[in-house]
């Protein structure tokens, strides 16, 4: 079993989480919305598929780059995507 770790790439607050813990999701989709200090609006996605093992952090939380939003079971086949 591979784990995935989703991290944050800025400055910013939590404004909007998309999935739940153990919820499957699937490559390139969106996760969170974290809103940086300069008013825009980041989309944090992710390169793999597989199931939310844990959510890090919850809407409203502030984050710096490389904190840690949640990890990922990952899946171990190869899905195809562009």
């Amino acid at each position: 079993m591979y784990f995935g770790v989703i991290l944050s790439p800025c400055f910013g607050r939590v404004e909007k989480i998309s999935i739940k813990s153990s919820e499957r999701v699937y490559e390139w989709e969106g996760l969170f919305k974290i809103k940086t200090e300069i008013g825009t609006v980041e989309e944090v996605h992710t390169g793999v598929s597989g199931e939310i093992e844990s959510l890090e952090v919850q809407e409203g939380d502030y984050v710096i780059p490389g904190m840690v939003l949640a990890y990922i079971k990952e899946d171990i086949f190869v899905t195809g995507s562009d």
